[in-house]
């Protein structure tokens, strides 16, 4: 493949051997089935022999080099979905972060959709899948938990650094447009919204995985504004790829998902903006990068090592200048596989809303990496965890008991002790740093505050939820 970083980096690179297995790899998430002995990547639309998308491997970096003695091993798969959450997994590869500290072979693979992150994780590397990646949280808890696999097999995960906040939105339909679809719905959009139930078509309001993040996010955004997603609405999950094909049809009235679906709508207009997550929730934990608990028992120097070169991908991809760049390699076919166009705007953090709505036009509320108002971004504060964990009870998909087991489950399942090791290693400076696993208090766009000291006094406070 075309190898963005040999044009732009003043690094000299080595590309690893395009014959190389790693290269090759096809994904059960692509063909249904685990790969096919000596089964070949191809090209066309990022799209391989067979229909499996081909899968990345890393850049051996020969300036700058701080590899990690005695590391356990230089391999690792890592899944990611096509939207800008992963943008510092596809920057750590083929910019050579990886590779500067020992994680020479590091594939980097596109997954169909999260049910095929899923099951890959299941069967593993050595079995043709993968041995972690981007997952939307709670999803790492969920896999430990065995709540989301076959046969409730529990695969112990851990949670390892956050890939990023802001970056996404919520979509509507074109046909809801002068129907006061923002932010904030005043009591006319409310009725509307739930006169379309009344009238036998309800609100359907879509997302890429049920009882994750992007979930909660459309859960909110109605929520707070006094809709029941659950009894006003009508809930369904769709693949981010399918999400402007699905809102042209008619086939679904809202989309949460990350950019670049939401501005396409805007731009072939389908649809608008009605809020973007950083409206929302400012500054809000959004993907992380998790991996199998058995790879990293097995290969703590490896993993470090691993986040070593995230850390730095991230601090590179939050440079303005470097914007520019990074939408030039991930808009790539072998990628995300769009046109540039599409994501330069929100990586300017320029957003057209519609429907009237004045554009947006800072860049904190573009993706960001490394830093936001609050602090670092890449730690994975555990209070962000016991969020989403509480979300998850205030609408049922884990028992209320479950607050009662948040530190032990919690602490089995978030390792930002690891990340603290790799940031040292990366060298990142001491005052960027967290020296508190709690970020404190967590202000929402409808006046509501989450206290991570007592997650119950917020349940309480919510209207609406199955608690």
């Amino acid at each position: 493949m075309t190898r963005f970083s040999d044009q732009f980096s003043r690094r000299k690179f080595i590309v690893t051997a395009g014959a190389s297995a790693l290269g090759s790899i096809l994904l059960k998430g692509c063909l249904g089935n685990p790969p096919e002995p000596g089964a070949t990547a191809g090209g066309g639309s990022g799209v391989g022999a067979g229909g499996a998308i081909p899968a990345a491997t890393s850049v051996v970096a020969v300036a700058n080099e701080k590899r990690v003695e005695g590391i356990e091993s230089t391999k690792i798969t890592l899944g990611y979905i096509p939207i800008v959450e992963a943008a510092p997994l596809i920057i750590a590869q083929e910019k050579g972060f990886f590779a500067k500290y020992g994680m020479t072979e590091v594939t980097v693979a596109k997954q169909a959709n999260w049910g095929s992150a899923r099951d890959n994780l299941e069967i593993g590397s050595a079995g043709g899948g993968i041995d972690g990646g981007q997952w939307q949280m709670p999803m790492p808890y969920q896999i430990s938990q065995g709540l989301i696999t076959k046969n409730s097999v529990q695969i112990p995960m851990y949670v390892l650094a956050q890939l990023n906040t802001h970056g996404n939105g919520i979509a509507i339909a074109a046909k809801h447009q002068g129907k006061g679809l923002g932010l904030k719905l005043d009591q006319a959009a409310q009725d509307y919204i739930k006169g379309l139930k009344q009238a036998g078509t309800p609100f359907k309001a879509a997302y890429t995985f049920p009882k994750a993040n992007q979930d909660f996010w459309i859960r909110y955004w109605l929520a707070a504004n006094g809709i029941n997603p659950d009894t006003d609405a009508e809930l369904l999950t769709v693949p981010a790829a399918q999400t402007v094909a699905n809102m042209k049809t008619g086939s679904m009235d809202a989309f949460s998902t990350g950019d670049p679906w939401p501005l396409r709508i805007v731009k072939e207009n389908i649809g608008f903006m009605s809020a973007l997550t950083s409206e929302i929730w400012k500054d809000h934990p959004e993907e992380y990068l998790a991996i199998r608990g058995d790879w990293v028992d097995k290969h703590p120097k490896a993993t470090e090592a691993l986040l070593a070169g995230l850390i730095e991908a991230q601090q590179w991809c939050d440079k303005p200048e470097h914007r520019a760049e990074l939408v030039a390699i991930v808009s790539g076919r072998n990628f995300f596989d769009v046109s540039p166009s599409v994501l330069t705007p929100p990586y300017q953090g320029n957003y057209v809303m519609g429907d009237g709505k004045p554009d947006i036009n800072d860049f904190k509320s573009s993706p960001l990496y490394w830093k936001d108002d609050l602090g670092n971004v890449s730690y994975p504060y555990k209070s962000h965890d016991l969020w989403f964990i509480t979300e998850s009870v205030r609408w049922g998909f884990l028992p209320t008991k479950t607050l009662a087991d948040k530190k032990t489950l919690i602490d089995r399942v978030n390792r930002e002790d690891i990340w603290k090791k790799a940031a040292q290693l990366a060298g990142v400076a001491d005052a960027d740093i967290p020296k508190s696993t709690s970020r404190g208090v967590e202000k929402f766009f409808d006046g509501k505050e989450f206290n991570p000291e007592n997650p119950e006094a917020y349940l309480k406070s919510l209207a609406i939820k199955k608690v």
